[in-house]
């Protein structure tokens, strides 16, 4: 091979490890891909065990959070650190959500989820929720926690931001039925088990179709379900359709400020 040809094939392999590095990033920031109401994902053969594996597992010594990796570090990405490997285990904490609609108060169980109540914590007191608005709704659930969607161009928000660092899921609920009752505070993420990031969803009625593949780390009072179904109920402007699907919500759902305690 000459030093053309070989200078043509180096470039080529260049192109490809880019193309690829900027696929993974894509895939890792795409936040929820696929839940709608009518949504399911299914996994099979071999994937359906390691995912029962995840849910059955002991709780970790230590959190995983890692960091981003730098292509997928965006502008929708807020660096505020990592939060300690090492979590209490034990106890409840509470969320309260103040929204431009009332105050919504998440009961979060630290033996079920240790290090989403961690990272929730972490975030709480990094001011990294305020002044952030509800981006994507479906009827019975909304999905918050992107910290780009602010300000009057959240609209363009495509739901890809979240906190620098990302971790695993932790109480799967592979055998409930419905996996999401009302009242259930979950985590979004990419179909990658390790992309939890800053992103939840609230769900206001029984949710039967929705794969039980996400992080259920807290509950919400039934004042709190009043408050969110009051705030939605005007529907949201299919932005989002049809696929990840649902849409902005038509009235701003605004996360005035988030406290952990």
């Amino acid at each position: 091979m000459n030093a053309t040809n070989q200078r043509d094939a180096a470039r080529a392999r260049l192109e490809q490890q880019m193309a690829e590095r900027k696929s993974a990033a894509r895939r890792k920031r795409r936040v929820l891909t696929g839940v709608a109401a009518g949504a399911a994902v299914v996994v099979v053969g071999g994937a359906t065990a390691w995912v029962i594996h995840i849910a059955t597992r002991p709780v970790p010594a230590e959190c995983d959070y890692q960091a981003l990796p730098a292509e997928a570090v965006t502008p929708t990405v807020k660096d505020v650190g990592k939060p300690p490997a090492e979590v209490p285990k034990s106890g409840m904490k509470t969320m309260t959500l103040s929204t431009n609609f009332g105050d919504v108060d998440i009961v979060m169980d630290r033996a079920l989820a240790p290090c989403t109540v961690a990272s929730f914590t972490h975030l709480a007191s990094k001011n990294f929720f305020n002044d952030t608005k509800c981006h994507r709704m479906f009827p019975g659930m909304l999905q918050c926690g992107d910290p780009s969607a602010k300000g009057p161009g959240y609209r363009q928000t495509d739901g890809t931001g979240g906190p620098n660092y990302v971790f695993g899921t932790e109480n799967l609920p592979l055998n409930k039925r419905p996996a999401y009752p009302a009242g259930t505070v979950a985590m979004a993420r990419t179909q990658d088990p390790v992309s939890n990031g800053s992103q939840f969803f609230i769900i206001t009625q029984d949710n039967e179709n929705l794969s039980p593949d996400y992080t259920v780390f807290g509950t919400m009072s039934a004042a709190g379900q009043e408050i969110i179904k009051k705030a939605t109920a005007t529907g949201h402007d299919g932005a989002f359709e049809p696929t990840p699907g649902g849409g902005h919500p038509k009235k701003d759902i605004i996360l005035k400020s988030v406290a952990v305690r």
